[in-house]
């Protein structure tokens, strides 16, 4: 399935959650934001909600900044 990732295009695995595309890539910072399409997803919510082909996923690291 096709997705855009932190604006980089990505090729992932079929029937991923929000939950499985952190740990498919690897993001382990427990502060993470999840934008889905313009949208906020809520931490309580990554578990069920589902990845679609063609969506825009930004992972945001509120730690990272200067």
């Amino acid at each position: 399935m096709r997705i855009q990732l932190n604006g980089i295009k990505e090729i992932i695995p079929e029937e991923m959650t929000i939950k499985a595309l952190i740990e498919w890539a690897k993001e382990g910072d427990p502060h993470l934001i999840v934008e889905q399409n313009g949208k906020y997803i809520y931490p309580s919510a990554y578990d069920g909600q589902a990845v679609f082909e063609n969506d825009t996923i930004e992972f945001i690291n509120p730690n990272l900044g200067g």
